[in-house]
């Protein structure tokens, strides 16, 4: 929490001393004049005048933020977490803003979610679903006095910006420990939505695989929901049928970790790892580790920068958060703190691999522990979509990355192609 606490103090430091300007410049009425009376044990009476000045500050105007959710906010998953950044703020600048939240909104109903929550007076709406885009551009631009921040969205306006907290890393980092646990070979991916965001992420996670278990495949499986613990049952448990031992997931519930623990219980071991909330407690005995959001960073700094003028409603066209490791907005767990179950640590420290780049020889553990450390940095000394000796390639056998390169943030954000030992085909929408 030590990034959380240095955050709170700049960022209440910066708002309060910009606010403070405006408020330093209120109307001071001229001094008044008050008459005292004091009766003392003799017999005279003394009369003192007093001249005091009055200062009255009035107080600023707090900023109405409002947040729309696509799901319940629940105990757990994305919404959840983006609720939590919500509540952080709220507290972190009380004095400033006054925070709602609509949740369950149908994508395609946002516009008049929108509209309803202008016309309550909220002026800092941030729409928090892939699918909210288009809903919140028209609202942008039907209402220009209003700022608007889109989440993992790609179009923008004068008063609208874009953000997200990327997860590619961490599902790298996911993929080294899920190549070194796997007995068969068979890894599996739970999968929401075929949009480049999701297929960027399976690939992450077969990049980190294939870099300890070169033979190992991962399968996918399409539910075509973010949230549908159903259907994420019946999609893990006809992987396990098929002999996957290892399974990571895009969707909005533990049931994934859920059924590895069952399985695990009957003496089928199948790992699993925790998705944007800290899922340990649903499984103690199969969670390995996970991707966690720090959505709150992400937040406080947008926040900070429209109540101190930096972003207003002509600015944003080019505003695009693209949050990683470096800038803590996510982090690598099975729980906050807990970046590995300590379970595995042991599991991991026994398989030994090259590093790639050096040749050197060490624990799975401790590659993780390496480009976990690498990807931090301010200046990351490692991506997973760098080529070093070999080049990437995608199913059908072209390249990628050629060996050398790395891929952009565009190249990223629009990947529409699985790597070569992913097996799943791409459904078109």
């Amino acid at each position: 929490m030590r990034y959380q606490v240095v955050l709170a103090v700049v960022v209440v430091a910066i708002v309060a001393v910009a606010i403070g300007y405006f408020v330093g410049t209120a109307t001071v009425p001229p001094p008044k004049t008050v008459t005292i009376t004091t009766t003392v044990a003799t017999p005279t009476t003394i009369t003192t005048t007093v001249t005091t000045t009055t200062t009255i500050i009035k107080a600023p105007e707090k900023l109405k933020v409002a947040f729309i959710y696509v799901g319940p906010i629940g105990d757990y998953g994305w919404t959840h977490a983006h609720d939590v950044g919500r509540r952080y703020i709220t507290n972190l600048f009380k004095d400033y803003i006054d925070t709602t939240y609509v949740e369950s909104v149908e994508e395609p109903k946002v516009y008049d979610v929108i509209k309803k929550l202008i016309g309550e007076g909220y002026k800092l709406i941030f729409t928090t679903s892939f699918g909210f885009m288009d809903g919140t551009l028209k609202a942008a631009q039907e209402f220009p006095n209003v700022i608007f921040f889109h989440c993992s969205g790609y179009k923008r306006w004068d008063n609208m910006g874009t953000y997200f907290a990327d997860f590619y890393q961490l599902y790298y980092l996911n993929g080294l420990m899920a190549g070194a646990l796997t007995k068969s070979g068979k890894v599996g991916y739970v999968a929401a939505h075929p949009i480049p965001e999701v297929i960027r992420h399976i690939n992450a996670f077969a990049l980190g695989v294939k870099e300890v278990n070169p033979d190992a495949k991962v399968y996918v499986r399409w539910i075509h929901a973010w949230y549908d613990p159903a259907k994420a049952r019946s999609a893990a448990e006809s992987l396990i049928a098929e002999g996957v031992d290892v399974i990571a997931f895009t969707e909005d519930s533990p049931t994934v970790i859920e059924v590895a623990q069952e399985y695990y219980k009957r003496g089928m071991p199948v790992y699993a790892f925790a998705h944007y909330s800290p899922m340990l407690k649903f499984g103690p005995d199969v969670v390995v580790s996970g991707q966690l959001v720090r959505w709150e960073v992400i937040y406080a700094d947008i926040v900070a920068k429209v109540l101190t003028g930096v972003y207003n409603t002509t600015n944003l066209r080019n505003v695009d958060y693209w949050w990683l490791l470096s800038e803590g907005a996510v982090e690598l767990g099975a729980d906050f703190g807990v970046p590995i179950n300590p379970k595995f640590i042991p599991m991991l420290k026994e398989v030994k691999v090259k590093e790639k780049i050096t040749g050197e020889e060490m624990s799975v553990y401790d590659l993780v522990m390496l480009r976990l450390k690498q990807m931090s940095e301010p200046r990351p000394a490692f991506d997973p979509f760098c080529a070093v000796k070999e080049p990437i390639l995608t199913q059908d056998g072209k390249v990628l990355v050629r060996p050398g390169e790395c891929l952009g943030h565009e190249d990223l954000w629009n990947m529409m192609v699985f790597i070569d030992n992913v097996v799943g085909s791409i459904p078109v929408s």
